[in-house]
């Protein structure tokens, strides 16, 4: 399997394919665009049957093959598989609860940072090392986080010795449980950063180390967002193994995701491009709802970003639309380049109405802001029992509204452990939920941060300092600022 840039034009003088190994390193294309595959490979009816009654670790490795095959053997993409699930509290890894009539909630909360982003993380972790130490390098990893993303990535690249990691996050932006699940982390190689600003600007600061071509090859920069395809490519083991477990592929299904910057609902698309009979994906919004109004009116056009109950969703730019994006422009990388030129320049764009339609062939969107989100918490809870939060509960009120078809069940995915959200879940139930045994005195562990302004030389000059002194260096740079360190 080789990749191509989203933006990459598609004469021969520049067709210029990647293998795995290189995306993986690169995360982001030098051209600013993201990666995808050459070819999209299929599962045949037989292969996807041949998936049922498989774990959790096995199915993810017979998903993932042929997307890594060229540069990870089988049986040690199945090693890596069964270390980084055996991380997890629930034997089935990704259990699906019945919540009514033909409608699921599909658990992704149970690895050690309790949100869907460590189903591809840990596994991200462990294919660093495989590569890296093949190579015998040394990568420094940027990323953003709205809350989940941090901490995950932080987890699961802690104390490698081959790995330095600073995460940026938009300060007093996500929860404290989000928060002090970076913040607490003890380990050499992890430096968190609060930004003063929103999740879209630390995601803007990152994208920008990553185009200044020398600074990332200066540092060897990696990255851990769903930029990086293998993130998406590891997302999408759970989407066949829930679809499976119901009856797929002589059954279709349908997925309620709650999504923001569209990475987790784009990992839906790669299932259902691998032949898994998808027959809808629900993109759920909460008030920061650029997805929904693309869905409804063929226009992308950003706006203030809103916060919410839902913080992890609080974006207006979604990274991985743009992979959507370059199919639905035919694979056009000059086209895509153009249009991801006038959002930067213009705010937006529209697209012609046959790619909307193309689009709404598989995709729907819902806007649920937080009062509707408080009141399916309550609701879910009266009925069941059942403790939700509440990014979850923008996929449950968006399926509720929206999916009446009594023959494809609807899968909810449920993205982040309750606990996560403590107040919001409070507030909806009058019940606080609590965190796992492992994390109890999570509130009493000493936090380690530093906080920055929005501005791309004081971060630069952090990362550099970081990476210089991993690497033995000095990292000073004229004008490097401190930042206020907060511990």
């Amino acid at each position: 399997m080789r990749y191509l840039s989203t933006r990459q034009a598609r004469d021969a003088g520049g067709h210029r394919a990647a293998s795995f190994e290189d995306i993986l390193i690169a995360g982001l294309a030098r051209d600013g665009g993201l990666f995808v595959p050459e070819r999209w490979p299929r599962l045949s009816a037989e292969g996807i049957q041949e998936l049922a009654g498989l774990d959790y670790p096995a199915l993810a490795a017979r998903v993932l093959e042929p997307f890594v095959a060229d540069d990870i053997e089988r049986a040690a993409l199945e090693g890596m598989a069964r270390e980084a699930y055996a991380q997890f509290d629930h034997a089935a890894v990704a259990p699906l609860v019945q919540l009514g009539p033909n409608r699921w909630l599909l658990e992704l909360f149970h690895g050690p940072t309790l949100a869907f982003k460590d189903f591809a993380l840990q596994l991200l972790g462990r294919f660093f090392d495989h590569v890296l130490a093949r190579r015998g390098e040394r990568l420094t990893i940027v990323g953003a986080t709205s809350g989940d993303t941090g901490s995950a990535a932080i987890e699961a690249c802690r104390d490698r010795d081959s790995l330095s990691i600073v995460i940026l996050h938009p300060k007093g932006r996500i929860s404290e449980v989000q928060r002090r699940q970076m913040t607490t982390v003890r380990a050499a190689n992890v430096h968190n950063l609060a930004i003063d600003g929103t999740f879209d600007d630390c995601q803007a600061l990152v994208k920008a180390m990553f185009n200044d071509l020398a600074f990332r090859d200066e540092l060897k920069l990696g990255a851990v967002n769903s930029i990086n395809w293998a993130r998406v490519v590891a997302q999408s083991a759970y989407y066949v193994y829930a679809a499976v477990a119901l009856g797929a592929p002589a059954r279709a299904v349908a997925f309620a995701v709650p999504t923001g910057n569209f990475g987790d609902v784009y990992a839906g698309y790669v299932a259902s491009r691998l032949g898994l009979p998808i027959k809808r994906l629900l993109v759920a919004t909460n008030p920061n709802d650029i997805l929904a109004r693309f869905l409804a009116s063929g226009e992308y056009r950003k706006d203030t970003v809103r916060s919410s109950l839902s913080p992890s969703m609080d974006i207006q730019v979604a990274s991985n639309f743009e992979r959507l994006i370059f199919e639905l422009c035919g694979r056009d990388g000059a086209a895509v380049g153009a249009l991801m030129g006038r959002l930067q320049a213009e705010g937006g764009f529209a697209l012609a109405a046959e790619q909307l339609a193309e689009a709404r062939a598989l995709f729907a969107g819902h806007r649920v802001d937080d009062e509707q989100t408080l009141a399916t918490i309550a609701a879910l809870h009266r009925a069941t029992g059942r403790l939700i939060d509440p990014h979850t509960a923008t996929g449950v009120a968006a399926a509720a509204a929206c999916w009446d078809d009594p023959a494809v069940p609807m899968i909810c995915l449920a993205t982040a452990h309750p606990a996560k959200f403590p107040d919001a879940v409070e507030r909806a139930t009058g019940v606080r939920p609590t965190l796992p045994p492992r994390l109890a005195d999570l509130m009493a562990r000493e936090e380690h941060f530093s906080v920055l302004p929005n501005e791309l030389g004081a971060v630069q000059a952090f990362v550099c300092a970081r990476a210089a002194a991993a690497s033995g260096g000095t990292g000073q740079r004229a004008g490097q600022p401190a930042g206020k360190r907060v511990a």
